[in-house]
């Protein structure tokens, strides 16, 4: 039988699920995202709650500033990364999905933007535009006067705005183009794939020097085209082709695909799109390190709720 859990507990596993969607989208890794979720469990066990009032705001606060302090101290290497830097993809649920808000703020592409802000205005930027934080509750939770809290959120947001995609196509139309580049890459459809890309169509990949990848942007539908037509064709990390399997499946609130061959997952995909609906950017990421969520194969709300 497993044992009841007591009343602090039972307040910190109903405000979990907040604490990762939070930890999450400041530090765009899953792995760094639990250890500061563990980490707050740990503040939370040692700290006075009967001086708690709001003990979601009280969890909240205590794991944004230790996502904060963990952004900063991983700053380095991710600076000195091997070719691209892309946050770690997850499995997300339809829950994630159903508020365009919660799916963008969660999206690769806002997660590539967010990772050009600094520590500080990343925190802020997320704090305030997803969770929709007061100044003053930001500035107790990173531990900032309210005054710096305030520019931080103005520079991000500006920011945030000149980078992030203006144009994206609506989610079944989204869908409907993941499910024919799915189609057109498996199959090495090279005039379908130039159908479905953007002219200036960037493909982004993140092998960390684990695996081999391209370590610069690739760019143009033709090079782009060529590229995912080679799936079928070629054998990738010692996986022959007919050994390949791909799966669409939901990734950082949208559509994306899910590589895997001799029991492991070997890579991920997602897109970016246009108004009409045409695949502007890709985000391959094939770092084995950074697959260990998608591998567990666990879906997760990750709602602002």
């Amino acid at each position: 039988m497993t044992p009841s859990l007591n009343l602090d507990e039972q307040v910190f596993v109903r405000h979990r699920n907040l604490l990762f969607s939070v930890a999450y989208r400041v530090l765009g890794t899953a792995a760094d995202a639990e250890d500061a979720v563990q980490d707050a469990w740990i503040k939370w066990s040692a700290a006075d709650r009967s001086q708690v009032a709001d003990p979601k705001a009280y969890l909240t606060r205590i794991v944004s500033n230790l996502a904060l302090e963990r952004l900063r101290s991983t700053q380095h290497k991710r600076e000195t990364y091997v070719g691209p830097w892309l946050p770690e993809p997850i499995l997300t649920s339809g829950d994630t999905a159903e508020t365009v808000t919660d799916a963008e703020s969660v999206s690769m592409a806002m997660l590539v933007v967010l990772e050009t802000l600094s520590p500080l205005e990343r925190a802020v930027f997320v704090l305030k535009e997803v969770f929709d934080f007061s100044h003053a509750e930001i500035a107790e939770a990173v531990e900032r006067s309210e005054a710096a809290v305030r520019q931080a959120a103005h520079r991000a947001r500006e920011h945030v705005q000149a980078r992030r995609p203006r144009f994206a196509a609506d989610r079944s139309r989204q869908r409907e183009v993941t499910e024919r580049f799915f189609s057109a890459a498996t199959g090495g459809d090279m005039n379908a794939l130039m159908e479905l890309l953007s002219p200036d169509v960037t493909l982004w990949t993140d092998g960390g020097g684990k695996v081999r990848q391209a370590l610069r942007p690739v760019v143009g539908a033709a090079t782009v085209a060529a590229w995912f037509a080679a799936i079928g064709t070629v054998t990738y990390q010692g996986i022959e082709p007919a050994d390949m399997n791909a799966e669409l499946v939901e990734i950082n609130g949208g559509p994306g695909i899910v590589f895997s061959g001799s029991g492991r997952v070997i890579a991920t995909v997602t897109f970016d799109f246009d108004g009409d609906g045409r695949i502007t950017t890709i985000h391959n990421v094939a770092n084995p390190d950074k697959l260990l969520a998608v591998a567990d194969g666990t879906a997760r709300d990750l709602g602002t709720r």
